[in-house]
């Protein structure tokens, strides 16, 4: 049983898992000090919205899978 609808199709869902990575792990490599953190766990979260295939900003927005609704 699903609790949520998937708003995002499966080339977005691949973009946000390799930007989300993009992003992330540069940050944890990199980066130093109060910054780290924070970027790497808004790269995490782009990940995550990724791989399950919702993103709640997307639903907010109105854009579904199949374009601006």
């Amino acid at each position: 049983m699903a609790f949520y609808r998937k708003n995002i199709g499966g080339l977005h869902q691949a973009v946000r898992v390799v930007a989300g990575i993009a992003v992330a792990i540069p940050a944890l490599v990199y980066l130093t000090g109060a910054p780290t953190w924070p970027i790497a766990l808004g790269g995490a979260g782009f990940q995550m919205t990724g791989l399950v295939g919702y993103c709640a900003m997307c639903a907010v927005a109105g854009i579904g899978r199949e374009g601006v609704s």
